[in-house]
């Protein structure tokens, strides 16, 4: 096991000091100094620059005497630029991306309020700042403005060094919770059929998944939720004793991925289910050749309305309708 380069008093002194330089930033309006920037997002100085200089992207104002000073929106920037190329996008695809979006991340106090709760070990504090989020955004933003980027965060700086591990297990668990606890206070199913939910045969990772079904139950979808390396065999199973509507495989590595085409060819057969894919390892174009079933892309609120759409409802639906009548 690899060993921590920080004790937790250290990273909490060290989350401490920057959250102390962003609020003073915040008070101040000076904004915050590259090196803070740097240090924060783990993206060297180099780099950042780099990117201003071939992509203007994001644009600082400078200071009198030239000095980058980084907006809350320009950090938000950043981090989202960092994810997408960290995904497998180019950097000059990200930042057509973020550009195209109007890069309206939003919540990037949020992300930073989730990040110090999990670095502080604090499970309370997580689920009051999501709570507050869902208020303040609903609960389909939180998931992907706010939750999405904050675990994305959370795993540059372990992999940095500057977090440990129990971090990242109380801040996915908290989250954890916290879906499931929108899942139960969704409405009753009232679409038709269920929706099976499953990482592909080899694939570990379900928060996504997870994710995914929340949003889906609030919009009243019934979820069957089959969970990590669900073999083909079992997932055709569970289709069959549930009659699915529809079935939404992910997988997340390349190494990982033909095993899930396998298991969406195998769902794609079966007359009358729909077959839905997700995730980091369909990211290129180039990897979602000859792929059966729907790519639901990388935005999962907008996945929702795409598994709608192709099942007939939802606004999509009734735009296709509209349109063709």
């Amino acid at each position: 096991m690899r060993k921590p380069m920080h004790s937790a008093l250290l990273l909490r002194a060290i989350s401490r000091t920057l959250s102390g330089m962003m609020a003073t930033s915040r008070e101040t309006g000076t904004g915050v100094r590259i090196a803070a920037v740097s240090e924060m997002l783990g993206i060297p100085i180099p780099t950042i620059r780099s990117w201003e200089r071939r992509y203007g992207f994001p644009a600082p104002p400078r200071t009198g005497g030239q000095h980058r000073r980084y907006s809350d929106r320009e950090i938000d920037q950043l981090r989202a630029l960092r994810d997408l190329i960290t995904r497998g996008y180019s950097t000059r695809d990200a930042v057509a991306r973020l550009s195209a979006s109007g890069a309206a991340v939003g919540g990037g106090d949020l992300i930073d309020d989730i990040v110090d709760a999990a670095l502080r070990l604090d499970p309370g504090g997580l689920r009051e700042i999501l709570d507050g989020a869902a208020e303040r955004l609903g609960v389909e933003s939180t998931i992907r403005d706010v939750i999405f980027p904050a675990l994305r965060e959370i795993g540059t700086r372990w992999k940095a060094g500057t977090c440990d591990i129990e971090h990242e297990h109380l801040a996915t668990d908290g989250v954890r919770g916290w879906l499931a606890r929108q899942i139960a206070m969704a409405p009753p199913p009232f679409r038709r059929g269920p929706v099976v939910l499953a990482c592909g045969p080899k694939d570990l990772h379900t928060i996504g998944l997870e994710a995914f079904a929340a949003i889906l139950a609030r919009r009243g979808w019934s979820c069957r939720m089959l969970g990590s390396m669900t073999p083909t065999a079992s997932l055709v199973a569970a289709v069959h004793a549930t009659k699915a509507a529809a079935v939404v495989v992910t997988s997340q590595r390349s190494v990982t991925r033909r095993a899930a085409v396998g298991s969406l060819a195998a769902v794609d057969a079966i007359p009358g289910v729909a077959a839905f894919y997700a995730g980091d390892a369909f990211a290129a174009p180039s990897a979602r050749q000859r792929v059966p079933g729907t790519y639901l892309g990388d935005d999962i609120v907008l996945a929702a309305e795409v598994l709608e759409a192709e099942l007939g409802v939802g606004t999509r639906a009734r735009a296709r309708r509209a349109a063709s009548a």
